[in-house]
């Protein structure tokens, strides 16, 4: 049996509540965990989270898939009080949510907090009736059932999340890795959403398969023996240039079609494609600096016109660079 112990930084820090409950998968609260409740201390005086585990019945044993079980210290009037509240994905996704359960959603979304699920957890924020008319993911798996089951949440199965302002679904139990880094964005911007990942040994942006809207994120690419990371780590030093085929191929030691061939098998995407990912990722630093305009931010990271890079960035970020520059410049101050 496992105990597991809130961090108890400062009283004044952004709370997040994740809701803990017999049959859970650690999966999903370990990432919860790993993402708001680990110290940091690469980020220096940053203030972070302070991370509640919260259960219905706080104290007794709960089950976890592979044999063990855990306790939870909190109760679901912490949970209703928290700042964000997280649901893991639920046990079992054609039953009823406990009614104590629901109450303490509601409460704490009248309350203001930001509600989030991972995987099946969105289940329990559609019997909250919060998702009626939103749009919602799952994993694909559930997608149909939480259709049949809530049908006025209009379920959208690709992609790997979605965020209604207070009230955000994730695909997965993968892409609950996905939406917290982009909670983290959300709160401090892409500089320390890019650290944490960095920590995590993942990109902070995916793409492919239930894909989310957002590309792939700036992230190191290890300088080894290998034709495809070799030229990767190069296009990264480069980014503000001209960047073709022809040269990323000359980068990797590998003839063009050999190079396409190999770059799209290993990254599901295509050198071109990638090449714009990373750019618009580069961009978002610049854009919560707030200096520069963005024609010099769009030079800067190796577009070709200002039309060309708004072009992208509405296409990867579903917002122009000047609304992402005004609402991630507030929510990083």
């Amino acid at each position: 049996m496992l105990t597991i112990t809130s961090r108890p930084p400062d009283q004044d820090a952004h709370t997040v509540a994740v809701l803990a409950f017999d049959g859970m998968a650690p999966f999903e609260l370990g990432v919860v965990v790993e993402v708001f409740g680990l110290h940091r201390p690469e980020l220096g005086d940053l203030p972070w989270y302070r991370l509640l585990v919260c259960a219905e019945r706080p104290g007794r044993d709960l089950r976890v898939v592979g044999g063990f079980s855990v306790k939870a210290e909190h109760g679901l009037d912490a949970l209703a009080a928290a700042d964000t509240v997280i649901v893991p994905g639920v046990a079992d996704t054609g039953g009823q949510v406990p009614p104590a359960v629901v109450a303490a959603l509601r409460a704490a979304h009248a309350r203001g907090a930001r509600l989030v699920s991972i995987c099946s957890g969105a289940f329990a924020l559609a019997a909250t009736g919060l998702l009626d008319g939103q749009r919602a993911t799952t994993h694909w798996r559930y997608a149909p059932l939480l259709a049949e089951r809530y049908p006025r949440v209009r379920v959208d199965p690709d992609v790997l999340y979605v965020d209604n302002g207070r009230v955000l679904t994730s695909a997965g139990s993968a892409a609950g890795i996905d939406l917290c880094l982009y909670l983290v964005r959300r709160d401090h911007g892409a500089t320390v959403a890019n650290t944490v990942a960095r920590r995590f040994v993942v990109p902070t942006h995916r793409e492919g398969g239930q894909a989310q809207y957002i590309e792939a994120a700036v992230r190191p690419v290890a300088e080894e023996d290998d034709g495809i990371a070799r030229s990767m780590a190069w296009a990264l030093d480069r980014l503000a240039g001209p960047l073709t085929v022809p040269a990323l191929a000359r980068a990797a030691r590998m003839s063009e079609r050999s190079y396409l061939r190999h770059f799209t098998r290993r990254n599901g995407t295509s050198p071109i494609r990638w090449v714009i990912a990373q750019r618009i990722a580069a961009s978002l630093p610049l854009l919560e600096a707030g200096d520069g305009t963005v024609e010099e931010v769009a030079a800067a990271v190796g577009f070709d016109s200002p039309a060309t890079y708004r072009h992208h960035f509405a296409r990867a970020m579903r917002t122009t660079p000047t609304a992402y520059r005004r609402a991630f410049t507030c929510r990083a101050a």
